[in-house]
This record gives structure tokens, sequence and C-alpha cells, in this order.
């Protein structure tokens, strides 16, 4: 709607963001909300695994870190249209900040499945292993898929964190709830 002539199924999602996009100005709203948002639910849940075993809160803190380093990182050095234009700002959305989170979100989703099995969590752990399964189809597809349909499948390693940070929150919440119980019986 505030772009017109997007197209969702062969453009990126960052392309709503870039420098030079129309839409920029309520995508970079919508996207610092999110920011913020996410953000405050990995600090919130990092306080609230105090009680869980080392790895899964280590998966935690790596995904908190993740997010963080995505918000800041990212609105602080935008893309343009085109992509990478060799400029300063470009070169470390691509190939700091990016690489950053894909190495923190494979690393964090790895370490939060395994802790969450340790830990009885199981659930959680196949939670963790189907974002990381969506990100690597998301990461793949977007390669070796037609570019018809890039912009579907790059969708999958973007939203698979968005999503794995709204189950965390859940998990947060369920945390509290369980711990509010435990403290009034």
């Amino acid at each position: 709607m505030n772009y017109p002539g997007y197209d969702w199924k062969t453009q990126a999602v960052s392309d709503l963001t870039a420098v030079d996009a129309p839409s920029r100005i309520v995508a970079g709203g919508l996207t610092t909300c999110y920011g913020i948002c996410s953000c405050l639910c990995c600090a919130f849940l990092t306080v609230m695994v105090k009680d869980v075993r080392k790895s899964l809160r280590l998966g935690i803190y790596l995904f908190a870190a993740m997010n963080g380093i995505s918000a800041i990182g990212y609105a602080l050095f935008p893309l343009t249209g085109s992509g990478y234009d060799g400029s300063v700002p470009s070169y470390i959305h691509l190939y700091i900040v990016t690489t950053v989170v894909v190495l923190l979100s494979i690393a964090s989703l790895i370490v939060t499945a395994v802790g969450s099995f340790h830990d009885h969590r199981k659930l959680l752990g196949i939670l963790a292993i189907l974002a990381l399964a969506a990100m690597f189809f998301g990461a793949v597809g977007s390669i070796v898929l037609p570019k018809e349909i890039f912009g579907i499948v790059e969708r999958f390693s973007t939203y698979s964190a968005v999503i794995f940070t709204g189950i965390l929150g859940v998990y947060g919440c369920l945390e509290l709830s369980k711990a509010s119980g435990s403290a009034g019986a």
C-alpha cells in the first residue's frame, strides 16, 4: 500500500525499509516498534530463565543478543532499494550486521533446542528446531529456487526469528505464571 509496485513474491522484506523506498517511513516505524518490543521481550525473558539449565539460559541470552543487534544494526545501516551499493552503510548492513545476526540466530536456536531437551522442555526444543529449519529453508531456497518466488522463500528466514521471539515471549509468560502460582501456594 505504501510502496507502489512492490511485489512481495519476488522482493525482499528489507526492500520496504530501504533508504529510497517510498514505504520507508511507515515500514521503518513499524520495524522500530517491533525491534523495541522484541528486545523488551527478550530482556524480560533473560530475567525469567534464572531457574533453567545453563545451556537453555545461554541459548536465550544468545537469541536476545541477536534481537538487539538486529534491531540496532539494521536501523543504523539500511540498504538502498538496489541492495548492496558499495557504500559503507551497505557493507556494514550486509557483511557485518547480517553475518552476526545469522550466526547468533543459528547458535541460539541450536543451543536453545539442546538446552530445552536437557531441561525436559521438549516442545520448546522442537519449536527451536522448526525455527532453525525454516531459517535454513529460506536461506537455501532464496538461492536455489526461481527468482519469481524469492520474496516468499526469503520470508521463511526473516519471519522464523520473529515467530520464535513470540514463542519465547509466551514461554516467559508461562514461566512467570508458574512462578506466581508456586509462590502463592
